[in-house]
């Protein structure tokens, strides 16, 4: 077991676990002065939040293999949700077990540090086998739905979520202010205080609605809002966690603002096609996996890229 977590990251998880604190103080002295109050949805968010933070701090603080595999099970997790929420024929069970492998050799090019095969894995070798799979079945009913299905499942519960593990081996050298981990932090911290800084602001000024059809919640006031509060955070994490400068700090939250509320309408989007509310019910208060990846699905590859073409 290896502990030696860069002192910043430890100062920053201390700052989060602060925040949920005052949090949960908060939700108790509500419940005690108010006790008509309906707050239990919030109650839940809260204790979920303890949870989702505490595995994740384990994770970070052990050494990197763990936190690999933890980015991998979340991985496979997001997966099988995404494919019991979306119809699949039986004829695909196959194919499926192929996808699982994949996402399992995913992760195997990136504890191995292969970036080559780690970047065209899923978008090129599993693009071109999944339909060569299905052909071989020989079911042709349902076969471009079933190829759309697993590729872009594939693309948006692994690849997207994937960057987070590579984010996480780049060279310390690169990073003097915590390497890899320091980095996560700063994007996951960052994508989910984005998503509740939007909240706030759209419950608070919101108007003017940005996609009433696909997420009637999300406004106009809200998004500059989250923007305007990320990106303040992003500038002032950034000597902590970060080798960014002022210029890079602040496209840094620009990016992650607004790749965060794309990829919350695209999962959205999705919902809503499939009739439901929630992909899950794995985190009570928050639905499923997919709920809170949502974000991080547009924010990882971007944010990687963008820290990758910077500083390594």
């Amino acid at each position: 077991m290896n502990l030696g977590v860069h002192q910043n990251v430890l100062i920053v998880i201390g700052g989060i676990f602060g925040i949920l604190i005052v949090a949960s103080a908060t939700v108790f002295f509500l419940k005690r002065l108010r006790p008509g109050i309906e707050i239990g949805e919030i109650e839940r968010r809260v204790k979920s939040w303890w949870v989702m933070v505490i595995v994740f701090t384990v994770a970070m603080v052990l050494n990197r293999m763990v936190s690999l595999i933890f980015f991998c099970l979340v991985s496979v997790l997001a997966f099988r949700e995404y494919v019991s929420l979306v119809p699949t024929r039986r004829e695909d069970r196959p194919v499926l077990l192929w996808a699982y492998l994949a996402i399992l050799l995913q992760f195997f090019w990136i504890a191995y540090e292969w970036y080559g095969m780690f970047i065209i894995w899923i978008p090129v070798y599993m693009f071109l086998f999944v339909p060569l799979r299905l052909v071989l079945i020989g079911e042709t009913k349902g076969f471009l739905r079933s190829v759309g299905t697993l590729q872009w499942g594939l693309m948006i519960t692994v690849y997207t979520v994937s960057h987070l593990a590579y984010l996480l081996i780049l060279p310390d050298p690169g990073n003097a202010r915590g390497g890899g981990p320091a980095l996560v932090l700063y994007l996951v911290f960052l994508t989910q205080f984005n998503d509740v800084a939007q909240f706030l602001w759209g419950k608070a000024l919101g108007r003017h609605k940005v996609t009433p059809r696909v997420s009637p919640n999300k406004t106009v006031e809200g998004l500059l809002g989250g923007l305007a509060t990320t990106v303040l955070l992003a500038w002032l994490l950034a000597p902590w966690l970060t080798p960014f400068d002022l210029r890079e700090s602040l496209i840094a939250g620009v990016l992650i603002a607004m790749a965060g509320f794309v990829g919350d309408i695209v999962i959205s989007a999705l919902k809503r096609d499939l009739e439901i509310k929630d992909s899950g019910t794995m985190l009570p208060g928050h639905g499923g996996i997919l709920d809170r990846l949502d974000s991080l699905t547009y924010t990882a590859p971007l944010f990687f890229h963008f820290v990758y073409y910077t500083h390594y």
